[in-house]
């Protein structure tokens, strides 16, 4: 039996003249996603792309759960490869969906005929193949409306293909189709979250933490790693920028009312963030933000942080409550590495009693009075450290 993947692409078909560079992004992004596991050929043809293995003994189930991670991709689903010929068609579907059928109670036979010269029409396709399915599991049942396994045969210019139901893809568009941004990276639940869903976009994503020991201890360090980690099988490669914030937190507690504490202490982070990102080529910044979670988060507080920046920021978790942060978060397997118990920087020093609705006004001349040295910037953008995170290789400090 020789099987393959084929993979539906979704909202790329609306994509009219520049449709072809997306899908071949999403190829691209799907061959790296598989290149450890062996030899694969993708190409495209008629609306779907074909992921035929060539390496004997290649684990297709992990090729499969590998491809549902990669954005552009709707629906997927292994098929088996039989020779356009209808004896063929009846003599392979039983055996490779024997599995499938044994366990189901109804099923149903959808047929699609894309090469128009083949014998039989897609009804006559249809009856004849669930009859002969009938015959061979006849405790299966017909139901057209709400079957338990749907039996697809495709009849396409070169083979036909058996498939069951699809499986859902990760949906989107292909990473590295909507530019690049950095993402402010915590230890929370919210980063992680904003960074899945601006790659799902097509973004390409650096990372910027800031650590602040020995506030915040190495395991704090090792639990953003790790978060980047769990984001790489669907971003790929991210460079993680840890930056020292150490004394740029302890000026500001020594040099401003501690109800600004966080405000400023947020508007240095977009500032280091932004001059780590203009030097990545990055065109915009992502935060976790959602509005109203915190007391730094409230709408005038996010515009108190957004005016030091030229840059875009982007908040694709601005209006979710946090319950549907924790849904995205437990799917895509960050949740139970963010409630880790190491603090990140965020706690260190929090005031009592914030500022909730401050002005920009109010807080520029507040922050001019602190006059933080321009150096201690400079500093932390200097001394950030480098750390590539790849699937394929061990993290590694550049």
């Amino acid at each position: 039996m020789k099987e393959i993947v084929l993979l539906k692409c979704g909202e790329l078909v609306l994509k009219g003249l520049n449709r072809t560079s997306f899908e071949d992004t999403m190829i691209k992004n799907a061959r790296r996603r598989l290149e450890d596991l062996g030899k694969f050929h993708i190409w495209k043809s008629q609306s779907t792309v074909y992921v035929e293995p060539l390496t004997q003994g290649i684990r297709m189930e992990e090729a499969v759960e590998r491809l549902q991670t990669v954005f552009g991709i709707a629906a997927l689903c292994p098929a088996l490869v039989v020779p356009k010929d209808w004896e063929a068609i009846c003599a392979a579907a039983p055996d490779y969906l024997a599995a499938s059928l044994t366990a189901a109670k109804t099923f149903k036979v959808n047929a699609k005929r894309s090469d128009k010269s083949f014998p039989m029409k897609s009804p006559e396709i249809c009856r004849e193949l669930g009859g002969l399915l009938l015959s061979r599991f006849p405790h299966l049942r017909v139901d057209v409306n709400d079957p338990e396994v749907t039996v697809t045969v495709e009849v396409r210019e070169k083979d036909a293909y058996i498939h069951k139901d699809q499986l859902p893809g990760a949906g989107g568009i292909p990473v590295g189709t909507g530019g690049r941004a950095a993402l402010l990276l915590s230890g929370g639940i919210d980063s992680p979250v904003a960074g899945y869903m601006m790659a799902k976009r097509g973004l390409e994503l650096i990372a910027v933490h800031f650590a602040s020991p020995p506030y915040t201890s190495e395991r704090a360090r090792q639990k953003v790693i790790s978060l980047g980690e769990k984001l790489l099988p669907y971003t790929g490669r991210i460079r993680l920028f840890v930056v020292p914030f150490t004394r740029i937190q302890e000026q500001l507690r020594d040099r401003c009312p501690e109800e600004y504490f966080t405000l400023l202490m947020r508007r240095a982070m977009m500032r280091i963030a932004e001059t780590i990102a203009l030097g990545e080529d990055c065109q915009g910044l992502i935060t976790g933000e959602s509005v109203g979670q915190v007391a730094s988060q409230t709408i005038q507080a996010i515009g108190v942080t957004d005016c030091v920046t030229g840059l875009p920021v982007l908040r694709p978790a601005i209006g979710l409550d946090k319950s549907e942060i924790v849904a995205i978060a437990r799917k895509i397997d960050t949740f139970e590495t963010s409630i880790l118990p190491y603090e990140d920087c965020c706690t260190v020093f929090t005031p009592r009693h914030p500022r909730t609705r401050p002005k920009p006004a109010e807080v520029a001349r507040i922050e001019e009075e602190a006059a933080l040295p321009p150096e201690l910037f400079e500093e932390a953008v200097r001394e950030a450290e480098l750390i590539v995170l790849s699937l394929h290789h061990h993290s590694q400090p550049v």
